[in-house]
């Protein structure tokens, strides 16, 4: 898999090719999530959360109080009208334009597609059913485009304050999902809470964009700068340390820098083939505050 950098080049030198990849993927994806809504959610009589699941709390409603079935599409397009207006200030052009593909072609196809029936077990609907969706979604993130809805603040949180806002939502869609149980029974608002939670976690699995990592390298000084432009290759910097080595006395300089965590893997090998005695320690950063650089989802 390419690392974020070298996608990044590739996207700039071909960028016709990247929009055909972009829309391609998005067509896809937006294929599985509306057999994944027909065959697990509706199957299994389940909510998701964001405004699919607003949209399907409105159904079951409109259907359980008022005897007519609404259609997903023109519900799911209209409630998704607010934040795709945000994105486009917040995120950018591209970025949401893709976006409202994707929930278009969401929501058309789930109106089209027919429902596939896998299994009436309410368990494996709930856990594989969020499964699937989690990785719709990280198909949608990898070619930087999202479902809408709730992902829209998901990401513009992420994008702004630097902190990981996928758990923030799953909170507020337990809220929605509450309602739900509160007005359809409890069991399938309890099972949409395990579907949502498998969307979560595959998305924080495999979200390129929300994983960090510290690195510390401790180096000979007439090696730190041809590793701190190792390092600059990522279009991320570092700050240098002074010091001595407690074991045998030498002076060394020991290099501190943040980097995707997609980055570590040709760092580490380029360090090494700088400076092969170079001792390098790689940390999993869990918050971040402050200047980090982040490639334009557009």
């Amino acid at each position: 898999m390419l690392s974020n950098q070298r996608r990044a080049l590739w996207q700039d030198r071909h960028p016709r090719l990247d929009d055909l990849v972009r829309l391609v993927v998005v067509v896809l994806a937006s294929t599985v999530m509306a057999l994944n809504l027909k065959s697990f959610v509706q199957a299994g009589d389940l909510f998701p959360g964001g405004f699919t699941g607003i949209t399907r709390l409105i159904q079951r409603c409109a259907l359980e109080y008022g005897g007519v079935e609404v259609p997903f599409g023109p519900i799911n397009l209209l409630l998704n009208a607010i934040p795709a207006t945000i994105s486009y200030k917040l995120i950018g052009k591209k970025f949401t334009i893709y976006s409202c593909l994707a929930i278009l072609c969401t929501s058309v196809l789930t109106d089209v597609v027919p429902a596939l029936p896998i299994t009436e077990d309410i368990l494996l609907i709930a856990v594989f059913g969020g499964l699937v969706n989690g990785l719709a979604v990280s198909a949608y993130l990898r070619v930087r485009v999202t479902s809408g809805g709730t992902d829209f603040i998901a990401i513009a949180l992420s994008e702004r304050k630097n902190i990981d806002a996928w758990n923030y939502i799953l909170g507020g869609n337990v809220v929605i999902l509450g309602i739900a149980g509160y007005l359809f029974g409890w069991d399938r608002a309890l099972y949409s809470i395990i579907f949502q939670f498998c969307t979560t976690q595959v998305i924080r699995l495999l979200d390129p964009a929300g994983k960090r990592a510290t690195l510390f390298i401790v180096t000979s000084r007439d090696r730190a700068e041809e590793v701190c432009e190792q390092i600059q290759t990522t279009r991320h910097t570092a700050t240098l340390i002074d010091g001595i080595g407690l074991y045998n006395g030498t002076p060394c300089v020991m290099i501190y820098s943040v980097v995707e965590n997609s980055q570590i893997r040709r760092l580490v090998r380029d360090v090494k083939q700088v400076d092969a005695n170079a001792f390098v320690n790689v940390l999993r950063t869990e918050k971040l505050m402050g200047n980090f650089y982040r490639r334009p989802r557009d």
